[in-house]
């Protein structure tokens, strides 16, 4: 792991491990500011599947936990393009939640807000930038291309070999036809 990477990866997870922790430990105090996302997701969402709470505490929870586990594991560079996905899917719900300037009158919480807005907006885009990382080798999608066109040339190249080989079979074939034919004309006359 490049030094770089060593150190942007706590940098980028260090927020989610700080508010997550504190999602976990006291999720109560950040439910109203939540509510205009888990009141959605509570009474359309999770009635519907079995893996998402109803409660909007435990929601709030639940996004804490994910970020915290997510940012930790994005810390010490374990899984962390997959950490850094789960860390975008659940920034975004929070964003939305506890930002919502275009609601606020006063033009000073309306700035301050716009401000967070767009801070989280900034780490989306880092978070988006990590998942896709790399690490400086081909991705997995390029390697498969790459392995399925050298697949394809071998292919190919054995095709056209064997089409030699049947082409020159099959010259010979008819080579030792033509001559068994030319011996039995010449009898026959």
């Amino acid at each position: 792991m490049t030094v770089l990477r060593r150190v942007a990866r706590p940098l980028l997870a260090s927020m989610f491990v700080s508010g997550g922790y504190s999602a976990v430990r006291d999720p109560a105090r950040l439910v109203p500011a939540a509510e205009s996302v888990t009141d959605p997701v509570s009474t359309r969402i999770a009635p519907r599947t079995s893996l998402l709470p109803e409660d909007p505490e435990r929601l709030v929870r639940l996004n804490g936990a994910v970020q915290l586990g997510a940012g930790v594991l994005l810390a010490l560079g374990r899984a962390p393009r997959l950490a850094s996905a789960a860390l975008a899917a659940t920034l975004v719900p929070t964003t939305l939640a506890a930002h919502r300037f275009w609601t606020i009158e006063d033009p000073e919480e309306r700035a301050a807000q716009r401000i967070q807005f767009l801070k989280n907006a900034s780490m989306l885009g880092g978070l988006l930038i990590a998942a896709a990382d790399t690490h400086g080798k081909p991705s997995l999608a390029y390697r498969t291309r790459h392995t399925v066109g050298h697949a394809s040339d071998a292919v190919t190249h054995q095709a056209h070999a064997a089409a030699g080989r049947v082409g020159d079979a099959t010259g010979s074939a008819v080579d030792s036809v033509t001559d068994a034919v030319e011996a039995a004309l010449k009898q026959l006359r």
